[in-house]
This record gives C-alpha cells, sequence and structure tokens, in this order.
C-alpha cells in the first residue's frame, strides 16, 4: 500500500508541475521592418523582424508581393539573434507592396502575415 501512495504522490506532482508550466504559443512579432502601412525610400529594404520565439530560419520565407502581384523571394539570412528574421529585398520601384511572412517557431507551429508597406512618398 506504501508503494502504491507514493507512486501516486509522484503522479499527482508531476501533473500538478505540468498543469502549471507556461502553455506555448505560436511566435508573435515583437517589432518589424518596415511597419504596417509604412512609407520607405525606393531601392532595395533591409527587411527585419524581431519575433517572442525562437525561429527556425532554413524554414521560414519571406517574399515581396509588388502592386502588379508578381512575388519576389527574400533571402533570409542565417546569421544573427535567433528570434530575428533579416533579409534584402531586390530595388523596389515606388508603389503598394506587401511583405508576406511564414515562420516555423520552435514549439512547431507555423505562422504566417502580411506587413502592407509603400514604396515613395
Amino acid at each position: 500500500m506504501r508503494k502504491y501512495l507514493r507512486n501516486f504522490a509522484a503522479a499527482a506532482a508531476a501533473l500538478a508541475i505540468a498543469g502549471s508550466a507556461p502553455a506555448w504559443a505560436h511566435a508573435v512579432i515583437v517589432s518589424a521592418n518596415p511597419t504596417a502601412d509604412q512609407h520607405v525610400a525606393a531601392g532595395k529594404l533591409q527587411v527585419r523582424i524581431e519575433f517572442n520565439s525562437r525561429i527556425d530560419k532554413v524554414r521560414s520565407r519571406l517574399q515581396v508581393m509588388a502592386p502588379a502581384g508578381n512575388r519576389t523571394d527574400v533571402p533570409i539570412d542565417q546569421g544573427g539573434a535567433p528570434n530575428v528574421v533579416t533579409g534584402t529585398t531586390a530595388a523596389l520601384a515606388p508603389g503598394a507592396y506587401v511583405l508576406r511572412w511564414q515562420v516555423l517557431a520552435i514549439d512547431g507551429h507555423i505562422t504566417r502575415g502580411d506587413i502592407p508597406f509603400v514604396v515613395g512618398s
């Protein structure tokens, strides 16, 4: 009976600890460049998105949607902080663009979104 009570107490303690552990959440943007609806100068754009968790950069992607609807991949830099995705676009002409991002967080979930921005004044 003592062995049973000891095992029961150990299992109850493990459940209590697991129940109080924080739940994993999807990657959420902490800061970004460009920001939504930001006006930027024509030319190449340094993209930088910081997340609240580590990102698998190899399995993530950045794309720029041009005013005409064309999509262009933005190569992701593999160095730097593990929660920051960076890359440099090709030269951008004036117009309304959308930065489309998709990241794989360490929790195994894919998060994606769009950041609209404008090139030129």
